[in-house]
């Protein structure tokens, strides 16, 4: 049973110890809505396993914070151990130790000058049609509206602000089929790529400033599929490639940009998900700056910031997790780091 009294170090370790696979959330999520309801000042409410408990007491500003209650699948790294200031285990720094701290939030402060919506999600770790926060943003989206968000991602406890955006595509390549032992009567389709492969490698990726912070965009191959058989010329090639893309594009103005990238050549897009602006201009967002500190960085990946940007909800990352590890086998997270942030929300949250 979760003991939201003891130390957020101690916390965490029981935290990571129950196993919470994607998909497999549902021992976690029961011990998290068990402790939360316990707690007088929550209302508490549930959709599948995602926990969601907010305050209401009237204020004029509501935040969300927001972490994710799963983990890939266990490699060998559980149960947790310490060493030194490092507690190793699997979802670690990816992201439990964020989760400790928003717990330890939702159960030490009682009284804010802001109202606050904890969110405690299922399935972020995989495809985007079982994560948590659609199911809510589709069934209960009451729940989520606030001024703004604080997802509590490893960020190594740096503020990033906003998100890339990603999206894959498939270039295709086709040619004409012959018997390899008379090559010269068909066009080869997979030593057609060497173009595409020469555009990718000549690929300057744009590093453009927004809002204050640099993003360093890619575009690269992720995956190539072609042959029919070993006596076979073939007569189609696919490269996969993936554009993950500063937050000044939209979807539909990086699918142009691929497109321009592989002109000349059949350009079929698989999935897209949006960019997210770091939305740090925002006053709510300033004053958690402020109370942070640090200089804040621009977040070169995806998360589900660009989910809250798309509800009109400024958003940030931030969490004592280092990034650099998540999903590592030897996964770990500095307890320091952990201390540290729940002292920086803290003072946060109890200006």
């Amino acid at each position: 049973m979760l003991d939201l009294t003891q130390d957020v170090r101690a916390l965490t370790a029981a935290i990571v110890d129950i196993e919470s696979v994607s998909g497999g959330e549902q021992a976690l999520a029961d011990e998290v809505e068990r402790a939360l309801s316990a707690l007088p000042h929550l209302k508490v409410d549930r959709s599948g396993e995602t926990v969601v408990a907010r305050t209401e007491r009237g204020r004029t500003e509501r935040v969300l914070i927001v972490g994710h209650l799963d983990t890939v699948p266990v490699a060998a790294n559980l149960p947790s151990r310490v060493e030194g200031d490092l507690l190793h285990g699997c979802g670690t720094s990816d992201m439990k130790a964020g989760v400790a701290v928003a717990l330890k939030l939702a159960a030490t402060v009682s009284v804010s000058d802001k109202d606050v919506t904890y969110v405690f999600y299922d399935c972020e770790e995989v495809e985007a049609e079982r994560n948590g926060l659609t199911r809510v943003t589709r069934d209960h989206p009451d729940w989520l509206a606030a001024d703004f968000a604080v997802l509590m991602e490893p960020t190594d406890g740096v503020i990033e602000g906003g998100c890339q955006g990603t999206l894959r595509a498939d270039v295709t390549v086709t040619g004409k089929r012959a018997h390899s032992a008379r090559s010269w009567f068909g066009v080869n389709a997979i030593h057609g790529i060497e173009p595409v492969l020469a555009r990718l490698n000549a690929y300057e990726p744009r590093r453009p400033v927004v809002d204050g912070l640099e993003y360093h965009e890619g575009l690269n191959a992720v995956g190539v599929r072609g042959g029919v058989a070993g006596n076979v010329i073939p007569d189609l090639c696919v490269v996969t490639v993936n554009y993950r893309y500063a937050p000044d594009l939209s979807i539909e103005a990086a699918q142009e940009h691929v497109r321009e990238v592989f002109a000349g050549f059949e350009v079929a897009f698989v999935d897209a998900a949006p960019a997210a602006r770091p939305g740090l201009t925002h006053p709510v967002a300033a004053a958690f700056t402020a109370a942070v500190g640090g200089t804040p960085r621009a977040k070169l990946g995806w998360t589900d910031v660009a989910r809250f940007s798309g509800l009109g909800i400024p958003a940030v990352n931030y969490g004592p997790g280092d990034p650099n590890l998540a999903h590592q086998q030897g996964e770990y997270v500095s307890l320091s780091k952990i201390v540290e942030s729940e002292r920086a929300m803290l003072d946060w949250l109890t200006i």
